[in-house]
């Protein structure tokens, strides 16, 4: 009943928004994804939207309306798409009324559903997971504890009765403890500038980098770049980001998130949806290149181009440099932060990955080039919130960058020199020096 009177009360709120909505609001896709413990779910538009959501029972469901909204792949009736994984059962699209798209979730008994809405690309994410198990608590087991009769005189055992008189033992004093030897501390420095002698309002607000989220290019049916002798760059790169958020979790101490970790395919849209959701502090997109000219080599890294005091910025960074928020925090801390300062973080992160990639990584290609850094739109780089890079890693067009990307060693040289640079983008936001002790 609860349900029913909702609907009724929804659709005629439904009804006076379509008179404003946007003509032109459609409903541009609905997307999913399995994974081992959750299933997500993405409904994309092509602008901003508004909806309402409820969830019903018997059987057990959950939908969403979105206002003023068409959708674009279903022209007449209801489009059904089977997921059958631990969550969701199937998804089903349609018009209910002109102007209103409903998109319903049937799910397997007492799923959680969390929404957000992103923009940029505008979309709704569901994230899916399995129930609560609720234990109630359980009292301990009682211990008996054995009666003992009042007129019962309690006899000492025979071995304690004696007391035999022990030797005298002289007492020494402890020495007193030893004076605590500090370390000196010096205070947090301020952040450093970036590679232009700048600081940006991510160094003047002293962010720290707890998560990471790497983005291992293409996978499933998108192969990606393929070499003559057949490695597949979705393999390479993934491969490779594995062991670069090895190296970010046991040496930096970061979370670490991937995109991907196994061979799926994951919308370009819906990475830097990942990390933005997630509240990434830095995102950072593996590729492997191609040429249609085989000695083609080297490595380059992309920054996307987000297409004031000097003195008072300083002062900032020195009274923030204690700071112990995070890049991500940015966003709710200053709102007014600007497209160009997202854009020089980016570019300065890729200077720096580009630097250790090339001196580290290559030093047994000696025919390799350093490309530099350049700035492209990269759809998979749009929309993030946290400066953002892609790396191609090197060419698997080029017979001899193949048969060192083949290598364990050489992939684990290139995590190596990916984890220095963003290392070192990292501690030129906002650190801390302990001074060596003297010894004396």
């Amino acid at each position: 009943m609860r349900a029913r009177s909702f609907l009724k009360i929804g659709l005629a709120a439904a009804s006076a928004f379509t008179l404003f909505a946007d003509p032109a609001l459609e409903v541009t896709a609905v997307r999913f994804w399995s994974m081992t413990d959750s299933t997500r779910v993405a409904i994309e538009t092509n602008g901003e939207f508004q909806f309402r959501t409820d969830r019903l029972q018997n059987p057990d469901r959950v939908f969403y309306d979105l206002l003023g909204a068409k959708p674009r792949m279903v022209e007449k009736g209801v489009r059904t798409t089977q997921v059958g994984d631990k969550l969701l059962k199937r998804i089903r699209v349609a018009e209910t009324q002109p102007g209103i798209t409903r998109i319903v979730l049937d799910l397997e008994e007492g799923v959680q559903v969390n929404a957000s809405q992103l923009s940029n690309p505008d979309r709704l994410i569901l994230e899916l997971r399995p129930p609560r198990l609720d234990v109630p608590a359980q009292k301990p087991p009682a211990i008996p504890v054995p009666e003992v009769p009042p007129s019962t005189p309690m006899a000492l055992p025979q071995a304690a009765a004696k007391v035999t008189a022990q030797p005298a033992v002289e007492v020494v004093p402890a020495p007193a403890p030893a004076a605590p030897v500090k370390t000196p501390v010096k205070p947090p420095l301020p952040a450093k500038r970036n590679t232009d002698g700048e600081r940006s309002l991510v160094r003047a607000l002293g962010l720290k980098v707890r998560r990471v989220v790497i983005d291992p290019g293409h996978g499933g049916h998108d192969q990606g770049s393929t070499g003559r002798t057949g490695l597949l760059e979705k393999d390479l790169v993934l491969d490779v980001a594995k062991r670069l958020g090895a190296l970010i979790e046991t040496k930096l101490g970061s979370e670490v998130i991937y995109t991907r970790a196994d061979d799926t395919f994951i919308p370009l849209e819906a990475r830097t949806g990942l990390a933005n959701e997630n509240k990434a502090d830095l995102f950072l997109s593996l590729h492997a290149n191609s040429s249609p000219v085989p000695s083609v080599s080297g490595v380059e890294t992309y920054f996307l181009n987000f297409t004031t005091a000097r003195d008072a910025m300083d002062v900032a960074a020195r009274e923030n440099a204690g700071s112990d928020q995070s890049v991500y925090e940015l966003e709710g801390i200053l709102q007014k932060i600007g497209k160009q300062d997202k854009a020089r973080e980016s570019r300065d992160f890729a200077a720096r990955v580009q630097t250790a990639l090339y001196g580290n990584s290559l030093r047994s290609n000696a025919a390799a080039r350093n490309r530099g850094v350049k700035k492209a739109p990269f759809v998979v780089l749009i929309g993030a919130t946290m400066p953002s890079i892609l790396a191609e890693i090197g060419f698997v067009s080029n017979p001899r960058e193949e048969a060192l990307l083949k290598k364990p060693d050489y992939r684990q040289r290139i995590a190596e020199a990916l984890f220095k640079g963003l290392s070192r983008y990292a501690d030129s936001l906002s650190h801390f020096e302990v001074a060596q002790a003297s010894g004396k």
